[in-house]
């Protein structure tokens, strides 16, 4: 089985399990042995679930503002969770990888395989949601023929994108392509770094 096709049966799994109580605070109850690749794209993708659901919540236009503060912040800390687990995924293709001999002539990718996995997976959320909308039952046969549209095309990106992931990773096994990772250094939560925390602490 390919990468991208353990992926996706992954990604499918934790959709489907988020969907059985369909709830933004079910604990996760992840199924695979911890700390295999398994568990982590398991993880990866039970966070986008519930941060889709979140961003879904806090758009309610009748929200109470102090609850759409409470979600915005939650979302805040679920993107460092998604970018921290990001680059523990990367760290896995690292190890992978590290006694593959590099060609002289290997090029860098613009992107690193648990980016690259990181938008499968949520392309797989889209897909699933697009799923639904193009098979309601209480709406407009014409909402339906377009979310078809919009469904056939985010499936072909599926497509395109797990065979662009399994080339890189071919192409690294192969010395072909090299990886390097760049920590993603999130400014807007760190108090060292964002103007207005570290100007609070500076009032005081």
């Amino acid at each position: 089985m390919s990468f991208s096709s353990k992926s996706l049966a992954v990604f499918n799994r934790s959709i489907k399990d988020y969907h059985v109580k369909d709830n933004v605070d079910t604990p996760i109850n992840n199924p695979f042995e911890h700390k295999t690749i398994d568990y982590y794209l398991y993880l990866k993708n039970w966070i986008d679930t519930v941060q889709w659901h979140l961003e879904d919540i806090i758009r309610d236009p009748d929200i109470d503002p102090l609850k759409a503060l409470g979600i915005k912040r939650r979302i805040d800390r679920s993107n460092q969770e998604r970018t921290d687990l990001v680059e523990l995924i990367d760290s896995y293709f690292l190890d992978r990888f590290k006694d593959v001999k590099v060609k002289p002539d290997a090029t860098i990718n613009t992107e690193s395989p648990a980016w690259a996995v990181d938008r499968l997976s949520i392309l797989t959320l889209k897909i699933y949601h697009m799923s639904i909308e193009a098979t309601r039952t209480d709406v407009t046969g014409e909402h339906r023929a377009r979310c078809q549209e919009k469904l056939n095309v985010l499936l072909e990106q599926e497509k395109d994108l797990s065979q662009a992931i399994d080339m890189l990773l071919e192409e690294m096994a192969e010395g072909r392509k090299y990886m390097k990772v760049y920590k993603q250094m999130k400014m807007y939560n760190d108090p060292s770094l964002n103007p207005v925390l570290y100007g609070q602490n500076a009032g005081k």
